[in-house]
């Protein structure tokens, strides 16, 4: 329940991020797909990804306002599929999605992460 908590609440701090877009996006056209990016107010990049047909398409990357990653992960068909990976400066989180919902969840602590090397 605890690590359901946890990506719940970095779902909803992303998605808050997502609504604080203030930049016009730039589009550029790729094939049978359209590349979007998003600006922060500061010029950073916020958003990389694809749509088609009008729909989320293909690898999405979140930014946080300084340029550091805050998550990757691929859309199908306007649903998340696959393996997403969140970022904090404590945790990593592995979720992996099936038909646009949760299948499991791996979290893992920086400390931990650092003891890998």
């Amino acid at each position: 329940m605890k690590k359901y908590m946890i990506i719940g609440a970095m779902l909803v701090s992303g998605m808050i991020s997502a609504q604080n877009i203030t930049s016009e996006p730039k589009l550029e056209a790729y094939g049978n797909l359209v590349k979007a990016t998003y600006y922060f107010e500061n010029g950073q990049v916020q958003q990389t990804g694809f749509f088609k047909d009008g729909k989320l398409e293909g690898q999405w990357v979140a930014y946080d306002a300084k340029g550091n990653k805050k998550s990757v992960g691929e859309y199908s068909n306007g649903e998340k599929t696959g393996k997403w990976i969140f970022f904090s400066e404590s945790n990593l989180a592995e979720v992996n999605y099936s038909n646009n919902k949760i299948e499991s969840v791996k979290n893992w602590k920086q400390e931990a992460l650092a003891n890998r090397n």
